[in-house]
């Protein structure tokens, strides 16, 4: 099957992909697409291998490789190798203070009649306290297994 990208890499480029491969140190998800690029090229100095054969050689599937064909001639060298960031992107629910506020409050004693800090507790209190104006006893739950 033909593909209607055809990756046509530059000597620089191509010396660029074999160094890093080389190196090693790079992410595997990078040094493999390295690798589909250096036997997906057209030029004269590439080998032009089809996205089936690739996809043998690399144990990749083959729409990996059409995917990476595409973006590299779609949005160029570094955006494919690059690792994207993610799409939803969620703030933070509490900054840098607000979690220090809650270690120091879940390392203090527990309100009267409770043995111990219960996951609502710290959040129904966070909120009495005007540290958030919400928050869910699952973020709290979150935020402390992150500060253990």
């Amino acid at each position: 099957m033909a593909s209607t990208y055809r990756v046509i890499l530059s000597d620089d480029e191509r010396a660029e992909l074999h160094t890093r491969i080389s190196a090693g140190v790079a992410p595997a998800r990078e040094l493999t697409r390295a690798r589909i690029l250096l036997k997906a090229d057209r030029s004269d100095a590439g080998p032009a291998w089809s996205d089936a054969m690739i996809a043998g050689a690399l144990e990749v599937h083959p729409s990996t490789v059409s995917r990476v064909r595409r973006q590299c001639v779609d949005q160029g060298l570094e955006a494919t190798l690059a690792r994207k960031s993610p799409d939803r992107l969620s703030p933070r629910t509490l900054d840098g203070e607000q979690e220090a506020h809650l270690v120091a409050m879940t390392c203090s004693t527990p309100p009267t009649g409770c043995a111990r800090w219960s996951l609502r507790l710290l959040a129904e209190e966070l909120i009495r306290l005007e540290v958030v104006e919400t928050i869910s006893h699952e973020t709290v739950r979150q935020v402390l297994k992150k500060t253990s």
